[in-house]
């Protein structure tokens, strides 16, 4: 275990120096800010736009904004936060690959799966770390300027898209370990979700499917229940662990 937590640490140092801890924290520090600041500013904004708006024979009623408002901003920003994360940490193992800086420390007797591991667990605790960062953030400005017990089933929803996030994470574990591009990771990744959405347009499939978690935002206004979403996340679990799981022996026979 000594060996594993030695690399994991490296990993760890490694994303403080280079910077892209930080970046990633203060990026999901700003969406947190951002979604409340939004809900704050709409009404203000409809105000400024409003002649222009009545010229085009559209007319503008008072608008009211409350706690939801920003929720259901968090819910539209958040992927953006997911798409810089995958972008900054899908080169997590081809960067390795490339330079060549895992056959020293492989030779020196690391287990490859204690490798993959480590990756793995520092990518979930940056995205966890950064998304429930945001969600606080969030939270915090919600409580503040108005109240967040108008969004029902909130714990609810935020822990399916924190799921969503992790089972993308897990999705890039397993391409980079089957791939040495970093393009190929991101279209992996991205091609999974992409099948998943069209599958989720079926009927029969649409409670199975892991983006069906995305549209928790639903549960805020009390359209679904949170069991609605209890098989996609089953399955979504599953699919997640079962990606590391097969990530180990196919890392064990990876040329490098």
């Amino acid at each position: 275990m000594s060996a594993f937590f030695a690399f994991l640490k490296k990993e760890l140092l490694e994303a403080c120096r280079s910077g892209k801890l930080t970046f990633l924290l203060i990026l999901f520090f700003l969406f947190g800010v951002m979604n409340p600041a939004i809900a704050k500013l709409t009404p203000w904004l409809f105000e400024i736009m409003s002649e222009s708006l009545e010229e085009s024979g559209m007319m503008v009623t008072h608008v009211t904004v409350d706690a939801l408002t920003s929720w259901t901003q968090f819910f539209k920003n958040i992927p953006m936060a997911l798409i810089v994360f995958l972008l900054m940490y899908s080169g997590s193992f081809t960067k390795e690959y490339e330079k060549g800086t895992l056959i020293p420390i492989l030779t020196k007797g690391l287990p490859r799966y204690k490798v993959v591991l480590s990756k793995a667990l520092v990518m979930v605790t940056v995205w966890t770390v950064g998304y429930w960062l945001c969600f606080a953030v969030t939270y915090a400005y919600n409580a503040y300027f108005w109240d967040n017990a108008i969004a029902v089933h909130l714990a609810s929803a935020v822990v399916n898209y924190w799921i969503f996030g992790l089972w993308t994470v897990c999705l890039s574990v397993l391409f980079s370990v089957l791939s040495k591009s970093f393009s190929a990771v991101l279209l992996g990744t991205g091609g999974c979700v992409l099948a998943s959405y069209l599958l989720q347009q079926l009927p029969k499939l649409r409670t199975y499917m892991p983006t069906s978690l995305m549209n928790s935002a639903s549960l805020l206004l009390g359209a679904e229940q949170p069991q609605d979403y209890t098989l996609s996340l089953i399955l979504t679990a599953t699919i997640s662990v079962a990606c590391v799981a097969i990530s180990i022996p196919v890392m064990n026979k990876k040329q490098l």
